[in-house]
């Protein structure tokens, strides 16, 4: 029977980061979250630490991330670049050195709808930066994830990946780039990507969740024009956000606030969450996750050519 469905957790759309931490002692905890200096991210390792965690945040651009996190106490900041796996190496070697056990991983940044940009071996960059990144990051720090013998590993997708399944025959878009199919891919990529990390590695106390954090207008829009955000009905000619669905930045880090550290969630993993419950599995245009998102096939799929790009598969 499958777990994707709700259970009732008693959050919902407008809940923020701070709720759904309130009564959850995070002190003596270590938490890493890519991108935890702008947008959703910034807001959840502002709740994390809040809560007690130490937080370490591995930035793209590490200048940025001080003056972001400057005052925020317990908070580590170190240099990693998703799309080069060289710098995820790194970076994984030097946490690893450190020898310290990690509780709480967020795979949080991502870029969105980005024109056609090529990295590493020609990768198309979403599909290497969301996912390929975050995959061979995980993989290399698993010896930290499962040290203390329980963690959780919490990938940020989107309501994106009803854009589109994998495109097995295509992974790099080599046949016509299209940014919101490339964005769709690399978003079930997220989804598959937890699936198949909770059935490895519940065994050794890893749970691994997928969501969608809401709609929330932040520094991910970056590559979109004013316009077509216009067209979208996101915002009006002045920029000011139009949609009531949209959520504010605390509002949005809810979900993976709660995914991370949810006593409703223990014993469970591998499941799709948005407004901080399980999602229910969704055909149509009711909310909701597809079901080629969860497909376990597909998640094994995925994993075996991830590793195979990567070179890096911590169960191989």
């Amino acid at each position: 029977m499958s777990a994707q469905h709700k259970i009732g957790s008693g959050f919902g759309h407008d809940s923020t980061a701070d709720e759904v931490l309130a009564g959850i002692d995070l002190i003596g905890k270590l938490a890493i979250v890519t991108g935890g200096y702008s947008g959703l991210g910034l807001e959840t390792t502002k709740a994390l630490a809040k809560a007690g965690a130490y937080v370490v945040v591995p930035a793209r651009r590490p200048d940025a991330a001080r003056e972001a996190l400057a005052g925020i106490e317990n908070v580590e900041i170190d240099e990693l670049d998703l799309g080069d796996l060289d710098s995820v190496k790194a970076f994984a070697d030097r946490f690893l050195a450190s020898g310290r056990p990690i509780d709480i991983v967020i795979d949080n940044a991502a870029i969105m709808a980005s024109p056609e940009t090529r990295v590493g071996p020609g990768w198309e960059a979403q599909f290497a930066t969301n996912h390929l990144g975050h995959f061979a990051l995980v993989n290399r720090l698993w010896p930290a994830i499962v040290a203390d013998g329980g963690a959780r590993v919490v990938s940020v997708s989107s309501t994106g990946h009803r854009r589109s399944d994998i495109r097995w025959d295509d992974l790099e878009f080599r046949q016509g780039y299209e940014k919101w199919q490339a964005y769709g891919q690399a978003k079930t990529a997220n989804v598959l990507f937890a699936v198949q990390l909770d059935a490895l590695g519940k065994d050794s106390g890893v749970r691994a969740f997928a969501l969608h954090p809401g709609g929330i207008l932040t520094p991910l829009q970056r590559h979109l024009e004013k316009q077509e955000m216009v067209d979208f009905g996101w915002i009006d000619e002045d920029g000011n956000p139009l949609s009531t669905a949209f959520k504010s930045p605390a509002q949005g880090a809810a979900t993976q606030v709660w995914a991370a550290t949810s006593p409703q969630l223990d014993g469970l993993g591998g499941v799709f969450c948005e407004d901080c419950e399980i999602a229910e599995v969704s055909t149509d245009d009711a909310p909701g996750v597809r079901p080629y998102a969860i497909d376990p096939a597909s998640a094994t799929r995925l994993w075996t050519v991830s590793a195979e790009l990567t070179g890096v598969n911590a169960f191989g």
